[in-house]
């Protein structure tokens, strides 16, 4: 391909980033303005569907546009993604994704968490604590969950694309296992002594992820650290269950 080909298109990209980024603006502009999504997204009324088109697709529609449109700015006329290719931008995608959702779940989860503390101890029946109880308890830790999971299925993912070609000596692996306690010790507090719910099948599932990428690829020192900490924080876990 010669440049002036490779030039027309590359900004023909260019311009369908950027009407991307024009159909995020057009739909939520008619999501807001319009009366088509003011109905509630479940019985409870926790949102309407406004709220949430507002809050989760129409931003990581334009999120990840902006981030493909950054990826290919880098990449002079000619150029293409990096190469190792379509998986490397999928993760690299889901990351992006996972962050912003994470940013939502905090901004949901802890002003409705204020709320429910301050004005909603006592009273779990009235419309309005029921729907500031929803989104601390339910919502905004299933937000939470799935950022969770988004940003550490990327991070074990990427460790086989870009794997460590040396050999980890044992004071590698005493380190990475030490640094894991700490997570280890997060994941037994947070279920060991109280009502477990989503996040233990949430942590399980890490787990075995991580388990299986470490037999499947060796000792790489994401899927020691992982598997050390999820593992050993169930065991924890359990441990503590069993005796109660």
């Amino acid at each position: 391909m010669n440049n002036s080909a490779a030039a027309v298109r590359w900004l023909g990209r260019v311009h369908w980033l950027l009407f991307a980024q024009t159909c995020a603006v057009m739909v939520g502009s008619v999501n807001r303005l319009s009366s088509l999504t003011l109905g509630y997204v479940a019985a409870n009324e926790f949102l309407r569907w406004v709220d949430l088109i507002n809050m989760l697709p129409v931003p990581i529609f334009s999120i990840v546009a902006f981030y493909l449109l950054k990826k290919h700015l880098e990449h002079g006329v000619g150029d293409r993604f990096p190469s190792i290719g379509r998986a490397h931008m999928a993760l690299n995608v889901l990351f992006i994704v996972s962050v912003y959702v994470m940013g939502a779940s905090y901004g949901d989860h802890e002003v409705t968490n204020y709320l429910h503390a301050r004005f909603c101890s006592t009273d779990k029946i009235s419309a309005l604590c029921r729907i500031i109880i929803f989104n601390d308890d339910e919502f905004g830790h299933w937000l939470f969950f799935a950022a969770f999971i988004g940003l550490n299925v990327t991070i074990l993912l990427l460790q086989p694309l870009f794997p460590y070609r040396g050999t980890m000596r044992g004071r590698d692996k005493a380190l990475l296992i030490f640094n894991s306690l700490f997570i280890a010790a997060g994941i037994f507090a947070n279920l060991g002594f109280e009502e477990i719910g989503l996040d233990l099948y949430v942590v399980l599932a890490l787990a075995i992820l991580s388990v299986y990428l470490l037999r499947r690829h060796g000792p790489q020192p994401l899927f020691v650290y992982y598997a050390a900490a999820y593992v050993i924080g169930l065991v924890a876990t359990f441990g503590v269950k069993l005796t109660m």
